[in-house]
């Protein structure tokens, strides 16, 4: 029986599909390692996927990525890592979707770019802009991922269910979800989107200075990846020293991707607000508990300097 933060996520999140998931995953596991003659070894902390240690029968240390088959988060990952093709990103050896089965290169030695945080803020930012780099390709032009504009229904969402009442000011809202329109109808190209690089989904490894892992999958503005890392790592923290970063982060993005000035600072703020609205969709007037996070700090922090 699988248990603890898995087991609550997955349920939470999938409901009866969800059960019927994590009942069979000890066999979808063992059936798994069987066909592709793997070597299980210890599961990474989990959440939401049964990510796990393995080692092929030549020797190759890989991770098994076991999710339910039609859940996004295994649907876009696929098909984001193949466009990426190992350019900035871990490599899949393997896949077999009606299984939610993926396995993937893994890192080694597989630290997080968390750890040069905030000592060596600035070399972190490099990498992550030097990975950004190498995924941002063209779309292939059979690529079934979502456009990111999509995403700005969690803005009207939340204007609808909420309005003046929720935790996150209207205007803050109403703003992202327009300056996201803009930004998205303005891209200076089209290009296939990490979609949450940040500094805990890149990892040291040999093959590449650094690699990132975990894609959502998305299509759009370059700028929708220079963003995330503004409120990262550990957004739950909101210590004041780490959004003092933030400011001297835009400016190296800005001067690094060759990005205008003002396109950082808009999406870091359309991102930063999308983070806690995400966040309230399960938050309703009355509750104790707040949705908002060191990203509703960094929004706060670029309101002024929108253009």
């Amino acid at each position: 029986m699988i248990t603890g933060e898995l087991a609550e996520n997955v349920v939470e999140v999938w409901g009866a599909d969800g059960k019927r998931w994590l009942r069979e995953l000890p066999r979808i596991l063992e059936a798994v390692a069987r066909d592709w003659e793997l070597a299980v070894d210890e599961p990474y902390e989990l959440s939401y996927h049964y990510v796990t240690r393995v080692t092929c029968a030549d020797g190759t240390p890989g991770v098994l990525k076991l999710g339910l088959p039609h859940a996004e988060s295994i649907t876009n990952e696929l098909p984001a890592l193949k466009a990426f093709d190992g350019r900035g990103a871990v490599r899949v050896l393997r896949a077999d979707l009606a299984r939610g089965a993926i396995l993937l290169e893994r890192a080694t030695p597989g630290t997080r770019l968390r750890e040069l945080v905030p000592d060596r803020d600035a070399e972190a930012t490099s990498a992550l802009v030097s990975v950004m780099k190498r995924l941002h390709v063209p779309p292939p032009d059979d690529c079934p991922l979502p456009d990111a504009i999509t995403q700005v229904k969690a803005f009207d969402d939340y204007a609808s269910r909420l309005g003046d009442s929720g935790p996150i000011p209207l205007d803050f809202v109403v703003r992202a979800g327009g300056l996201m329109r803009e930004l998205c109808a303005s891209a200076p190209e089209r290009v296939v989107l990490h979609g949450d690089l940040h500094h805990d989904n890149v990892l040291r490894a040999t093959r590449e200075p650094w690699l990132a892992i975990d894609p959502h999958g998305l299509v759009g503005d370059p700028g929708y990846d220079a963003s995330t890392l503004l409120y990262d790592p550990e957004p739950d923290d909101r210590d004041e020293a780490l959004t003092a970063l933030v400011p001297a982060r835009v400016e190296q993005l800005a001067d690094e991707l060759a990005m205008p000035l003002d396109r950082v600072i808009a999406w870091g703020f359309v991102k930063a607000v999308m983070s806690d609205v995400w966040t309230a969709e399960d938050w309703n007037p009355g509750d104790t508990w707040s949705p908002l996070s060191r990203a509703y700090d960094v929004a706060r922090l670029l309101h002024p300097r929108l253009s």
